[in-house]
């Protein structure tokens, strides 16, 4: 770490924060650190695994939709079934791991974009049209609306918020840090109804059918608090990285450098061309998603978001979207003479993703074994078990409720696997004390959020540590975490005040008489 990058805060929680940068990056590198950790879920698993650790819950089997009586227990990777298991997976848990695929696709479109000058142009123009008091944010706002597109604002946003800030002279690890607390510590933010709303929605309702058999949650049914929420965390994530992030980080003393002078005529030609690209890209789009009965919809239900071709082919199309106006503003600026030049642009970008690749195979390992041994699921169950004998009543448990949920969220990433554990315990006893199943589910969107930019089980942790790393190699687990802590506890605290004060004005939180439908088609108008 650059010792001129991190200025010294007098403030405890500045030091506070130093203090977890300095002990983290202490620490192995991340790949190594990864290891270690996996190394750490086999003793720990092999230890549950003798002492018979096991819960028995109700749950909601995500396969069949239906509560079931489910029991778990610990499960040992240094049995022989564990050390088969480890060794005939190594290979699956790494191709198959979420974000692989995802960044390596993504990253084949925004290297065309970026190896054609196209990104830095259109940077270049935006610092020159562009209020620099609103850029925090904008890219704040863009990263919790890129939800919508599921993880592929990880890839595409994060990267580039770093640039953005780079662009106007300031410290890219805070333009990172700024998208990423948009995309993940807001994650259940939105102004439009995707598709985490529809999967949630549908186990609340299995849930709910424990007490009430013919209950439904309606996908819409926390739509009015997320816009509000999406406002809300857009003011806490700008203030937290003016405020906070930014003096903390100092003056960029990098070797990451970004052209800020004006556009020549070359340039100014390829922005018209990939405007056209861009153009031409959403008319051939638009065939393909608008009409009632086009190509990318659900062909059962008609549907764009759920269940859709669409949807789940999102980062491909993303990947079509730069490569599109990345070509065409090459052609216009004379950066791209032929076919070549392009599979050389991409080339040029997967050559440096070695030291990602490395680090993702580890990271991989460690995420799989971690779900293997069931220690996740092991948690959790515990975890409510324990809420569930406190007693707690009224705004209390609320408050306990969100913060066990962000407690169990770092050790258990995934939105629905939680869910599914935590929603036939917490809604039917939520009911009986006069809570509505949508508004349990809100609780819980709130604490399930907020620390995912924390924990390095967060399948698209390790990923953000290589972005960081472009921009100072010595960063690591310690500087990513040190760097997200604040968000995540400003979002924690900021998100349930709002949460409490609806609850005391008795606010609605969602839209139940309006149809999924209607604003589903909504969505598609504004995209």
């Amino acid at each position: 770490m650059d010792k001129a990058k991190v200025q010294k805060s007098k403030s405890k929680f500045g030091k506070f924060l130093d203090m977890i940068e300095v002990v983290g990056n202490k620490l192995p590198t991340p790949a190594v650190l990864f290891i270690l950790f996996s190394l750490l879920i086999m003793i720990v698993s092999h230890i549950c695994y003798k002492l018979g650790v096991t819960v028995t819950y109700e749950g909601i089997n995500r396969e069949t939709s239906q509560i079931e009586n489910i029991t778990v227990s610990a499960v040992s990777l240094l049995t022989a079934d564990g050390i088969r298991y480890i060794f005939l997976n190594a290979v699956n848990n790494f191709t198959s791991f979420a974000p692989l695929g995802t960044v390596l696709v993504a990253m084949l479109g925004v290297g065309v974009a970026e190896e054609t000058g196209f990104i830095s142009a259109l940077l270049r123009k935006m610092v020159t049209s562009t209020p620099k008091r609103l850029i925090t944010y904008v890219v704040v706002f863009l990263g919790i609306m890129s939800n919508i597109a599921s993880d592929a604002g990880y890839v595409v946003l994060v990267p580039i918020g770093a640039v953005i800030f780079l662009s106007f002279g300031r410290h890219p690890l805070a333009g990172l840090a700024a998208a990423f607390a948009g995309v993940s510590g807001g994650f259940s933010a939105n102004l439009l109804v995707g598709p985490t709303d529809t999967l949630l929605a549908g186990l609340s309702t299995e849930a709910a059918k424990i007490l009430n058999h013919s209950y439904v949650v309606n996908p819409a049914s926390n739509w009015i608090f997320m816009i509000v929420s999406t406002f809300v965390i857009t003011f806490l994530g700008a203030i937290v990285t003016e405020k906070v992030i930014e003096p903390r980080l100092g003056e960029y003393k990098g070797s990451a450098s970004i052209e800020t002078t004006e556009l020549n005529d070359k340039e100014k030609r390829g922005l018209k061309f990939s405007l056209i690209g861009f153009i031409g890209f959403l008319v051939v789009l638009g065939f393909l998603i608008v009409p009632e009965n086009a190509i990318l919809r659900n062909p059962e239900t008609g549907s764009l978001i759920k269940n859709s071709p669409f949807m789940d082919s999102i980062v491909f199309i993303i990947m079509l979207l730069f490569t599109s106006v990345g070509v065409f503003y090459g052609i216009g600026s004379s950066t791209v003479k032929g076919e070549k030049d392009v599979i050389n642009c991409m080339s040029k970008t997967m050559g440096t993703m070695g030291s990602y690749l490395v680090l993702v195979f580890f990271a991989s390992q460690f995420i799989q074994y971690f779900s293997y041994t069931n220690l996740g699921t092991i948690l959790a169950v515990k975890g409510a078990t324990a809420l569930e004998a406190i007693n707690f009543k009224g705004i209390p448990l609320i408050i306990s409720f969100v913060i066990l949920t962000a407690f169990i969220n770092l050790f258990m990433g995934s939105a629905s696997a939680k869910w599914a554990i935590m929603a036939p315990v917490f809604i039917p006893m939520f009911m009986q004390l006069g809570y509505s199943p949508e508004f349990t589910q809100l609780a819980y969107r709130i604490g399930d959020s907020t620390t995912n930019i924390i924990s390095p089980l967060m399948n698209y942790f390790a990923v953000i540590v290589a972005f960081a790393q472009k921009y100072d190699e010595e960063s690591g687990i310690g500087t990513l975490i040190s760097t997200m802590l604040p968000y995540s506890m400003t979002f924690l605290i900021g998100w349930t005040i709002l949460l409490i004060i609806w609850m005391l004005l008795k606010l609605p939180i969602g839209t139940l008489s309006t149809s999924i439908e209607y604003v589903v088609s909504l969505g598609q108008s504004i995209l």
